[in-house]
Protein backbone atom coordinates (compact mmCIF):
# COMPACT_ATOMS: atom_id res chain seq x y z
CA UNK A 1 0.00 0.00 0.00
CA UNK A 2 1.17 3.35 -0.61
CA UNK A 3 1.53 5.83 2.56
CA UNK A 4 -0.91 8.23 3.00
CA UNK A 5 1.58 11.68 4.10
CA UNK A 6 3.67 10.73 1.31
CA UNK A 7 2.67 13.99 -0.57
CA UNK A 8 0.57 15.62 2.35
CA UNK A 9 1.47 19.08 3.75
CA UNK A 10 1.67 19.16 7.24
CA UNK A 11 -0.17 22.53 7.55
CA UNK A 12 -3.46 20.85 6.30
CA UNK A 13 -6.82 22.11 8.18
CA UNK A 14 -9.15 19.76 9.94
CA UNK A 15 -12.92 21.20 8.69
CA UNK A 16 -14.62 18.17 10.77
CA UNK A 17 -14.77 15.12 12.44
CA UNK A 18 -17.72 12.58 12.19
CA UNK A 19 -18.69 9.58 13.69
CA UNK A 20 -19.99 6.88 11.41
CA UNK A 21 -21.86 3.68 12.79
CA UNK A 22 -23.18 2.00 9.86
CA UNK A 23 -24.73 -2.37 9.99
CA UNK A 24 -22.72 -5.26 8.83
CA UNK A 25 -23.15 -5.79 5.17
CA UNK A 26 -25.12 -2.71 4.45
CA UNK A 27 -23.30 0.63 2.32
CA UNK A 28 -21.66 3.18 3.99
CA UNK A 29 -21.42 6.91 2.64
CA UNK A 30 -18.80 9.28 4.02
CA UNK A 31 -20.33 12.44 3.09
CA UNK A 32 -17.32 14.92 2.06
CA UNK A 33 -18.68 18.09 0.12
CA UNK A 34 -17.16 21.40 -0.30
CA UNK A 35 -19.47 23.57 -3.07
CA UNK A 36 -16.77 26.45 -3.23
CA UNK A 37 -15.55 27.19 -6.85
CA UNK A 38 -12.04 26.24 -6.04
CA UNK A 39 -13.16 23.01 -6.48
CA UNK A 40 -15.92 23.01 -8.98
CA UNK A 41 -13.65 24.54 -11.28
CA UNK A 42 -15.64 28.05 -12.02
CA UNK A 43 -14.97 28.70 -15.32
CA UNK A 44 -14.18 32.64 -15.22
CA UNK A 45 -10.97 31.72 -15.31
CA UNK A 46 -8.56 35.10 -15.23
CA UNK A 47 -10.96 37.36 -14.26
CA UNK A 48 -11.36 36.16 -10.82
CA UNK A 49 -7.79 38.22 -10.25
CA UNK A 50 -7.95 41.68 -9.88
CA UNK A 51 -5.05 44.33 -7.95
CA UNK A 52 -6.54 48.15 -7.13
CA UNK A 53 -4.57 51.21 -5.56
CA UNK A 54 -6.63 52.91 -2.78
CA UNK A 55 -5.27 56.32 -1.11
CA UNK A 56 -6.12 57.57 2.11
CA UNK A 57 -5.57 61.23 2.71
CA UNK A 58 -5.99 64.43 4.91
CA UNK A 59 -4.74 66.84 2.60
CA UNK A 60 -8.00 68.53 2.18
CA UNK A 61 -9.32 67.98 5.66
CA UNK A 62 -11.87 65.58 4.71
CA UNK A 63 -9.93 62.26 5.73
CA UNK A 64 -11.17 60.18 3.02
CA UNK A 65 -10.86 57.01 1.30
CA UNK A 66 -10.02 57.19 -2.81
CA UNK A 67 -10.22 54.43 -5.43
CA UNK A 68 -7.16 54.87 -7.92
CA UNK A 69 -7.28 52.56 -10.14
CA UNK A 70 -7.89 48.59 -10.23
CA UNK A 71 -6.85 46.57 -13.49
CA UNK A 72 -7.95 42.65 -14.16
CA UNK A 73 -5.74 39.92 -15.30
CA UNK A 74 -7.83 39.92 -18.87
CA UNK A 75 -8.34 43.28 -18.95
CA UNK A 76 -6.74 46.74 -19.17
CA UNK A 77 -6.13 48.88 -16.32
CA UNK A 78 -9.16 52.01 -15.12
CA UNK A 79 -8.69 54.87 -13.72
CA UNK A 80 -11.14 56.47 -11.76
CA UNK A 81 -10.19 60.19 -11.85
CA UNK A 82 -9.40 62.16 -15.23
CA UNK A 83 -7.00 64.30 -13.07
CA UNK A 84 -4.99 61.15 -12.93
CA UNK A 85 -5.51 60.15 -16.54
CA UNK A 86 -2.39 59.17 -17.88
CA UNK A 87 -0.08 60.39 -14.77
CA UNK A 88 -0.89 57.14 -12.49
CA UNK A 89 -0.44 53.70 -13.97
CA UNK A 90 0.53 49.90 -13.65
CA UNK A 91 2.95 47.47 -15.57
CA UNK A 92 0.89 46.03 -18.58
CA UNK A 93 2.10 42.69 -17.67
CA UNK A 94 1.49 43.23 -13.78
CA UNK A 95 0.03 39.10 -13.82
CA UNK A 96 2.56 37.76 -16.06
CA UNK A 97 5.47 39.04 -14.00
CA UNK A 98 4.26 40.20 -10.38
CA UNK A 99 5.11 43.23 -10.47
CA UNK A 100 1.95 45.26 -9.10
CA UNK A 101 3.66 48.69 -8.46
CA UNK A 102 2.13 52.02 -8.64
CA UNK A 103 4.10 55.11 -11.19
CA UNK A 104 2.93 58.54 -10.17
CA UNK A 105 4.56 61.23 -12.14
CA UNK A 106 4.61 64.77 -11.16
CA UNK A 107 3.51 64.69 -7.46
CA UNK A 108 2.86 66.93 -5.82
CA UNK A 109 1.74 67.78 -2.50
CA UNK A 110 -1.96 66.84 -2.83
CA UNK A 111 -0.87 62.89 -3.60
CA UNK A 112 0.43 62.64 -0.14
CA UNK A 113 -1.23 60.09 2.06
CA UNK A 114 -1.44 56.17 2.84
CA UNK A 115 -1.47 53.89 -0.44
CA UNK A 116 -2.41 50.50 0.09
CA UNK A 117 -1.94 47.78 -3.28
CA UNK A 118 -4.91 45.80 -2.68
CA UNK A 119 -4.67 41.92 -4.57
CA UNK A 120 -8.00 39.62 -4.63
CA UNK A 121 -8.13 36.56 -5.94
CA UNK A 122 -11.79 35.52 -5.97
CA UNK A 123 -11.28 32.01 -6.95
CA UNK A 124 -9.04 31.11 -4.52
CA UNK A 125 -10.35 33.48 -2.00
CA UNK A 126 -7.68 35.45 -1.04
CA UNK A 127 -6.86 38.78 -0.33
CA UNK A 128 -3.32 40.50 0.05
CA UNK A 129 -3.22 43.98 0.95
CA UNK A 130 0.21 46.23 1.10
CA UNK A 131 0.55 49.78 2.42
CA UNK A 132 2.86 52.54 2.01
CA UNK A 133 3.11 56.34 3.66
CA UNK A 134 4.31 58.91 0.58
CA UNK A 135 5.01 62.32 2.06
CA UNK A 136 6.51 65.12 -0.11
CA UNK A 137 9.47 67.40 0.25
CA UNK A 138 10.61 70.51 -1.62
CA UNK A 139 14.07 69.69 -1.09
CA UNK A 140 15.74 67.42 -2.70
CA UNK A 141 17.98 66.09 0.14
CA UNK A 142 15.08 65.52 2.10
CA UNK A 143 13.74 62.80 -0.15
CA UNK A 144 14.26 59.26 1.15
CA UNK A 145 13.04 56.12 2.04
CA UNK A 146 12.69 54.01 5.36
CA UNK A 147 10.39 51.78 7.22
CA UNK A 148 8.55 53.08 10.08
CA UNK A 149 7.99 49.86 11.74
CA UNK A 150 4.42 49.23 10.37
CA UNK A 151 5.20 50.08 6.53
CA UNK A 152 7.50 51.58 4.25
CA UNK A 153 7.74 55.64 3.84
CA UNK A 154 8.64 57.24 1.10
CA UNK A 155 9.29 60.87 1.12
CA UNK A 156 9.36 61.84 -2.56
CA UNK A 157 10.81 65.59 -4.25
CA UNK A 158 7.61 67.56 -5.56
CA UNK A 159 7.31 67.40 -9.63
CA UNK A 160 9.69 64.05 -9.86
CA UNK A 161 8.04 60.91 -10.37
CA UNK A 162 8.21 58.44 -7.67
CA UNK A 163 7.18 54.37 -8.20
CA UNK A 164 5.27 52.85 -4.92
CA UNK A 165 6.37 49.26 -4.77
CA UNK A 166 3.88 46.20 -4.78
CA UNK A 167 5.96 43.01 -6.20
CA UNK A 168 3.86 39.34 -5.61
CA UNK A 169 5.51 36.72 -7.46
CA UNK A 170 3.79 33.73 -6.17
CA UNK A 171 2.06 31.50 -8.72
CA UNK A 172 -1.13 32.07 -7.61
CA UNK A 173 -0.74 35.27 -9.21
CA UNK A 174 1.19 34.53 -12.58
CA UNK A 175 0.59 30.95 -13.54
CA UNK A 176 -3.04 30.22 -13.71
CA UNK A 177 -2.46 27.69 -16.62
CA UNK A 178 -1.74 24.96 -13.73
CA UNK A 179 -4.80 25.46 -11.99
CA UNK A 180 -6.39 21.81 -12.46
CA UNK A 181 -3.14 20.27 -12.35
CA UNK A 182 -2.59 21.01 -8.89
CA UNK A 183 -6.47 20.18 -7.36
CA UNK A 184 -6.50 17.02 -6.16
CA UNK A 185 -8.44 14.90 -3.88
CA UNK A 186 -7.54 11.49 -1.95
CA UNK A 187 -8.89 9.09 0.78
CA UNK A 188 -6.71 7.63 3.26
CA UNK A 189 -7.66 4.26 5.57
CA UNK A 190 -6.44 3.98 9.56
CA UNK A 191 -6.88 0.78 10.79
CA UNK A 192 -7.49 0.68 14.21
CA UNK A 193 -3.96 1.08 16.54
CA UNK A 194 -2.51 2.76 13.41
CA UNK A 195 -1.10 6.32 13.27
CA UNK A 196 -2.06 8.97 11.06
CA UNK A 197 1.34 8.91 9.31
CA UNK A 198 1.04 4.96 8.37
CA UNK A 199 -2.38 5.43 7.33
CA UNK A 200 -2.57 3.37 3.49
CA UNK A 201 -3.96 5.47 0.58
CA UNK A 202 -7.21 4.80 -1.07
CA UNK A 203 -7.74 6.54 -3.89
CA UNK A 204 -6.85 9.93 -5.79
CA UNK A 205 -8.30 11.89 -8.31
CA UNK A 206 -7.39 14.69 -10.03
CA UNK A 207 -9.27 17.56 -11.52
CA UNK A 208 -8.14 16.90 -14.92
CA UNK A 209 -10.24 13.58 -14.51
CA UNK A 210 -6.73 11.04 -13.52
CA UNK A 211 -7.82 8.72 -11.07
CA UNK A 212 -5.37 6.26 -9.05
CA UNK A 213 -6.95 3.17 -6.79
CA UNK A 214 -4.38 1.57 -4.52
CA UNK A 215 -4.70 -2.11 -2.37
CA UNK A 216 -6.30 -5.02 -3.18
CA UNK A 217 -9.15 -5.55 -6.33
CA UNK A 218 -11.90 -6.03 -3.47
CA UNK A 219 -10.70 -2.60 -1.48
CA UNK A 220 -10.74 -1.09 -5.46
CA UNK A 221 -14.85 -2.53 -6.36
CA UNK A 222 -16.08 -1.38 -2.83
CA UNK A 223 -14.66 1.69 -1.91
CA UNK A 224 -15.27 4.52 -4.63
CA UNK A 225 -16.19 8.40 -5.30
CA UNK A 226 -18.01 9.60 -8.48
CA UNK A 227 -15.80 11.01 -11.56
CA UNK A 228 -18.04 14.20 -11.36
CA UNK A 229 -16.86 14.95 -7.87
CA UNK A 230 -14.82 18.36 -9.30
CA UNK A 231 -18.08 19.30 -11.12
CA UNK A 232 -20.35 18.97 -8.36
CA UNK A 233 -18.17 19.62 -5.25
CA UNK A 234 -19.09 16.19 -3.94
CA UNK A 235 -16.15 13.87 -3.07
CA UNK A 236 -18.26 11.43 -0.86
CA UNK A 237 -16.74 7.87 -0.29
CA UNK A 238 -19.17 4.94 -1.09
CA UNK A 239 -18.37 1.36 0.54
CA UNK A 240 -20.21 -1.31 -0.13
CA UNK A 241 -20.94 -4.93 1.36
CA UNK A 242 -19.58 -3.37 5.13
CA UNK A 243 -17.33 -5.77 6.95
CA UNK A 244 -16.03 -5.97 10.22
CA UNK A 245 -12.64 -5.55 8.72
CA UNK A 246 -13.47 -2.19 7.39
CA UNK A 247 -13.73 -0.11 10.75
CA UNK A 248 -11.29 2.52 10.97
CA UNK A 249 -10.11 6.05 10.70
CA UNK A 250 -11.20 7.73 7.25
CA UNK A 251 -10.21 10.83 5.90
CA UNK A 252 -10.58 13.12 2.85
CA UNK A 253 -7.81 15.03 1.99
CA UNK A 254 -8.48 18.42 -0.55
CA UNK A 255 -5.53 19.65 -1.60
CA UNK A 256 -5.59 22.44 -4.14
CA UNK A 257 -1.89 22.94 -4.59
CA UNK A 258 -2.74 26.45 -6.65
CA UNK A 259 -4.14 28.22 -4.28
CA UNK A 260 -2.25 26.59 -1.05
CA UNK A 261 -5.42 25.20 -0.01
CA UNK A 262 -5.11 22.14 2.32
CA UNK A 263 -8.76 20.95 3.80
CA UNK A 264 -9.24 17.54 5.77
CA UNK A 265 -12.31 15.75 7.48
CA UNK A 266 -11.88 12.89 9.58
CA UNK A 267 -14.42 9.87 9.56
CA UNK A 268 -14.59 7.13 12.51
CA UNK A 269 -16.32 4.26 10.94
CA UNK A 270 -17.73 1.45 13.56
CA UNK A 271 -19.34 -1.31 11.68
CA UNK A 272 -22.27 -2.97 14.05
CA UNK A 273 -23.93 -6.32 13.57
CA UNK A 274 -27.60 -6.09 12.25
CA UNK A 275 -30.80 -5.67 14.28
CA UNK A 276 -33.06 -8.65 14.52
CA UNK A 277 -36.16 -7.54 14.65
CA UNK A 278 -39.13 -9.28 15.42
CA UNK A 279 -41.64 -9.33 12.20
CA UNK A 280 -45.32 -9.37 12.90
CA UNK A 281 -47.24 -10.47 9.58
CA UNK A 282 -50.77 -9.90 9.58
CA UNK A 283 -52.27 -11.25 7.11
CA UNK A 284 -56.24 -10.85 6.12
CA UNK A 285 -57.86 -12.66 4.03
CA UNK A 286 -61.30 -12.35 2.04
CA UNK A 287 -63.96 -15.36 1.53
CA UNK A 288 -61.04 -18.10 3.16
CA UNK A 289 -62.63 -20.31 6.07
CA UNK A 290 -59.25 -22.25 7.25
CA UNK A 291 -56.03 -20.32 8.21
CA UNK A 292 -53.65 -23.09 6.06
CA UNK A 293 -55.32 -21.97 2.90
CA UNK A 294 -53.74 -18.64 3.33
CA UNK A 295 -50.10 -20.20 2.63
CA UNK A 296 -51.07 -22.65 -0.77
CA UNK A 297 -47.16 -22.70 -0.74
CA UNK A 298 -43.94 -22.36 1.50
CA UNK A 299 -42.77 -18.77 2.39
CA UNK A 300 -39.60 -17.65 1.16
CA UNK A 301 -36.73 -18.06 3.77
CA UNK A 302 -35.28 -14.67 5.26
CA UNK A 303 -31.68 -15.14 6.51
CA UNK A 304 -32.22 -11.88 8.88
CA UNK A 305 -35.68 -13.84 10.57
CA UNK A 306 -35.23 -15.61 13.47
CA UNK A 307 -37.81 -18.31 12.50
CA UNK A 308 -37.95 -19.76 16.83
CA UNK A 309 -39.44 -15.91 17.21
CA UNK A 310 -41.80 -15.52 14.68
CA UNK A 311 -45.49 -14.46 15.21
CA UNK A 312 -48.25 -14.60 12.26
CA UNK A 313 -51.54 -13.23 12.88
CA UNK A 314 -53.91 -14.82 10.99
CA UNK A 315 -57.16 -12.73 10.45
CA UNK A 316 -60.12 -14.32 9.17
CA UNK A 317 -63.20 -11.92 9.14
CA UNK A 318 -66.46 -13.25 9.19
CA UNK A 319 -67.68 -13.24 5.34
CA UNK A 320 -71.28 -13.52 3.69
CA UNK A 321 -70.73 -17.11 3.43
CA UNK A 322 -70.15 -18.13 6.88
CA UNK A 323 -73.38 -15.94 7.50
CA UNK A 324 -75.44 -18.25 5.32
CA UNK A 325 -74.10 -21.42 6.76
CA UNK A 326 -74.59 -20.17 10.23
CA UNK A 327 -78.17 -19.36 8.78
CA UNK A 328 -78.81 -22.68 7.15
CA UNK A 329 -77.83 -24.96 10.30
CA UNK A 330 -80.95 -22.86 12.21
CA UNK A 331 -83.42 -23.21 9.60
CA UNK A 332 -82.40 -26.92 8.71
CA UNK A 333 -82.89 -27.65 12.78
CA UNK A 334 -85.94 -25.83 12.78
CA UNK A 335 -87.39 -27.48 9.80
CA UNK A 336 -87.05 -31.05 11.27
CA UNK A 337 -88.42 -29.80 14.03
CA UNK A 338 -91.22 -28.50 12.16
CA UNK A 339 -91.68 -32.64 10.47
CA UNK A 340 -91.59 -34.22 13.77
CA UNK A 341 -93.93 -32.06 15.26
CA UNK A 342 -95.96 -33.19 11.92
CA UNK A 343 -95.52 -36.40 12.43
CA UNK A 344 -97.11 -36.33 16.00
CA UNK A 345 -99.78 -35.25 15.38
CA UNK A 346 -101.16 -37.23 12.56
CA UNK A 347 -100.33 -40.01 14.50
CA UNK A 348 -102.22 -38.74 17.30
CA UNK A 349 -105.37 -38.27 14.99
CA UNK A 350 -104.81 -41.44 13.23
CA UNK A 351 -105.22 -43.29 16.68
CA UNK A 352 -108.20 -41.48 17.75
CA UNK A 353 -110.30 -41.82 14.67
CA UNK A 354 -109.39 -45.50 14.57
CA UNK A 355 -110.89 -45.73 18.49
CA UNK A 356 -114.16 -43.69 17.47
CA UNK A 357 -114.92 -46.84 14.35
CA UNK A 358 -114.14 -49.81 17.12
CA UNK A 359 -117.47 -48.11 18.71
CA UNK A 360 -119.84 -47.88 16.08
CA UNK A 361 -118.69 -50.92 14.96
CA UNK A 362 -119.32 -52.69 18.63
CA UNK A 363 -122.41 -51.42 18.99
CA UNK A 364 -123.53 -51.74 15.26
CA UNK A 365 -123.35 -55.24 15.16
CA UNK A 366 -126.04 -56.48 17.78
CA UNK A 367 -129.67 -54.92 17.89
CA UNK A 368 -131.08 -53.96 21.03
CA UNK A 369 -134.75 -55.37 21.80
CA UNK A 370 -136.26 -53.06 24.05
CA UNK A 371 -138.80 -55.72 25.56
CA UNK A 372 -136.22 -57.92 26.44
CA UNK A 373 -135.38 -55.42 29.56
CA UNK A 374 -137.82 -55.69 32.70
CA UNK A 375 -138.09 -52.85 34.48
CA UNK A 376 -139.52 -53.43 37.99
CA UNK A 377 -141.34 -50.47 39.25
CA UNK A 378 -142.39 -51.65 42.58
CA UNK A 379 -139.76 -50.04 44.27
CA UNK A 380 -140.68 -46.53 42.92
CA UNK A 381 -143.46 -46.23 44.71
CA UNK A 382 -141.23 -46.58 48.05
CA UNK A 383 -139.21 -43.53 46.61
CA UNK A 384 -142.05 -41.59 46.03
CA UNK A 385 -143.37 -41.69 49.56
CA UNK A 386 -140.12 -40.90 50.66
CA UNK A 387 -139.72 -37.26 52.13
CA UNK A 388 -136.40 -36.08 50.99
CA UNK A 389 -135.31 -33.33 52.63
CA UNK A 390 -132.77 -31.17 51.13
CA UNK A 391 -131.28 -27.98 51.50
CA UNK A 392 -131.97 -25.70 48.84
CA UNK A 393 -129.75 -22.74 48.05
CA UNK A 394 -132.71 -21.17 46.52
CA UNK A 395 -136.80 -21.17 45.66
CA UNK A 396 -136.42 -21.99 42.20
CA UNK A 397 -134.77 -25.21 43.19
CA UNK A 398 -137.41 -25.92 45.71
CA UNK A 399 -140.32 -25.08 43.93
CA UNK A 400 -138.96 -27.48 40.57
CA UNK A 401 -138.36 -30.52 43.24
CA UNK A 402 -141.75 -30.05 44.85
CA UNK A 403 -143.47 -30.35 41.60
CA UNK A 404 -141.58 -33.30 41.05
CA UNK A 405 -143.11 -34.45 43.88
CA UNK A 406 -146.70 -33.64 42.78
CA UNK A 407 -146.81 -36.32 40.06
CA UNK A 408 -148.24 -39.13 40.76
CA UNK A 409 -145.64 -42.07 39.20
CA UNK A 410 -146.61 -44.24 36.09
CA UNK A 411 -146.63 -47.70 35.19
CA UNK A 412 -144.90 -48.58 31.99
CA UNK A 413 -145.96 -51.75 30.30
CA UNK A 414 -142.90 -52.53 28.37
CA UNK A 415 -144.81 -55.66 27.15
CA UNK A 416 -147.67 -54.17 25.64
Amino acid sequence: SVPADASNPQDSVVVSVLNISAALGSQAVLPCKSYRMVWTQDRLNDRQRVVHWDVYSNYYGDNKMERLCDMYSAGDQRVYSSYNQGRIFMPQNAFTDGNFSLVIKDVAESDEGTYSCNLHHHYCHLYETVKIQLAITKKAEDANQYWDGEKPVIVALEGSTVTLPCVNRNHIWTERHSEEEQQVVHWDRQPPGVPHDRADRLIDLYASGERRSYGPLFIRQKMNITDTAFALGDFSLRISQLESADEGTYSCHLHHHYCGLHERRIYQVFVTEPVREKKVVNLTTHNIAPAIACFPFPLPSDPNVVRGHNVINVIIPESRVHFFQQLGYILATLLLFIVLLIIVVLVTRKRRQRGYEYNVKKYGEKDVNLKEFTVDTTDLTQYKSEDIRLDYKNNILKEKAEQARSFPAKNIDLDK
